[in-house]
Formats: C-alpha cells, sequence, structure tokens
C-alpha cells in the first residue's frame, strides 16, 4: 500500500508514510499524522478498491453459475 501511495504521487499527503512488517511477517503500513482530507482520500480510495474487487468478485461467480448450468444441462 505504501509503494501504490508513493507511485500515484500521494506521498505528500502521508508525510510519514513507511512500510514495515510485525513479528508475524504480516505487512504494516504506517501513515504518520495526516490530515483530515487525506484520511477521506485514503477511505474513498479503499472503498472504490473493495467495490471494485467485489464486482470483480461477482462476475466470476455468475460466470462459473454459467459454466456450471451448461456442464449439467450437456450431460
Amino acid at each position: 500500500m505504501a509503494t501504490q501511495l508513493t507511485t500515484v504521487g500521494l506521498e505528500p499527503d502521508f508525510p510519514g508514510l513507511s512500510a514495515d512488517v510485525n513479528v508475524a511477517g504480516d505487512g504494516l503500513v504506517r501513515l504518520g499524522a495526516i490530515r483530515p482530507e487525506a484520511a477521506l482520500l485514503l477511505a474513498e480510495l479503499i472503498v472504490s478498491g473493495l467495490t471494485a474487487e467485489v464486482a470483480n468478485h461477482s462476475e466470476t461467480l455468475a460466470q462459473e453459475a454459467g459454466d456450471s448450468r451448461r456442464n449439467s444441462s450437456a450431460a
């Protein structure tokens, strides 16, 4: 996430931006102190990404259901 925020040029909005890992090896992103506008922007980006992911997943499920129906009717 830190890399992606930097890639799209949002690093100035997150002055304390850094990537790290915890003792279990899970990735962490430290944002540091941020302005409310930057927090809102990040929330909107997360919601947008989740919306796209859900739409893609729904499309995949519909495709698989269609394939399954075609396979069972052909048998």
